[in-house]
């Protein structure tokens, strides 16, 4: 399981489908209370996040439609609650950044400051 904090343009198509899809079976974890994986590092760095989370999927979506990708899936804002900002990671940004790279995929990974997202993002 793993949530990028990087751009959601710079996926390649894998990483971003993948992420959409790991991102809504996170966000049941912790909206519902499930069990399963709620222990893992990634789940407990979204604890008391969810509206970062929610706006970590918004950005997934925008660049799914850029791509020509329908999405259906819709998550509840009701449950967007908590801060807008990750500032917690279980692998650094650069480190991120070398494991995509280290896939050999198609993800556009350029290892500029100028390149890190911002933290707060508007909700």
């Amino acid at each position: 399981m793993r949530i990028w904090d990087i751009p959601a343009d710079k996926l390649c198509t894998k990483h971003l489908l993948s992420e959409h899809c790991e991102l809504h079976g996170l966000w049941n974890i912790l909206t519902q209370n499930k069990s399963g994986y709620s222990k893992h590092p990634e789940t407990l760095r979204w604890k008391g996040k969810l509206a970062a989370l929610y706006l970590r999927h918004e950005q997934l979506v925008i660049e799914m439609k850029k791509r020509n990708y329908q999405h259906k899936s819709d998550l509840n804002r009701v449950f967007a609650t908590g801060l807008s900002f990750q500032e917690k990671f279980v692998n650094s940004y650069d480190e991120q950044l070398q494991i995509l790279k280290d896939k050999g995929c198609k993800c556009k990974i350029i290892n500029f400051p100028s390149d890190r997202p911002t933290t707060n993002l508007e909700y």
